[in-house]
């Protein structure tokens, strides 16, 4: 089993090649590769690579699939004895990447 923790956005996600994941939006078109460089660790068959913070010589080949709209997020806010209620939404933009191979 091969995977490896990457950081995108300030958060880390497990990822595998061959699966795909949904990140906050990446600038690029559906169909480009990307390639992700801050790997913290990876594991290969029994093979363990850690990074301080990060591994130099190894990254993440990735291809965006599509961008889309996260869940809705309702935003309600109320000012007491004031009659004064303010409701908004949110939806964060999305891109799917699917993780192709991780390269040494």
């Amino acid at each position: 089993m091969t995977y490896a923790i990457i950081e995108a956005d300030g958060k880390q996600f497990w990822v595998q090649p061959g699966k795909y994941y949904d990140l906050n939006y990446i600038h690029g078109e559906p169909g480009d590769i990307i390639q992700i460089n801050r790997i913290l660790i990876v594991k290969q068959q029994e093979n363990i690579y850690l990074g301080n913070p990060c591994l130099q010589y190894i990254t993440v080949k990735a291809k965006i699939l599509r961008h889309l709209s996260g869940k809705k997020i309702n935003v309600f806010k109320t000012k007491p004895k004031k009659n004064s209620r303010t409701k908004i939404g949110h939806r964060q933009k999305l891109t799917r990447l699917l993780i192709e191979e991780i390269l040494h």
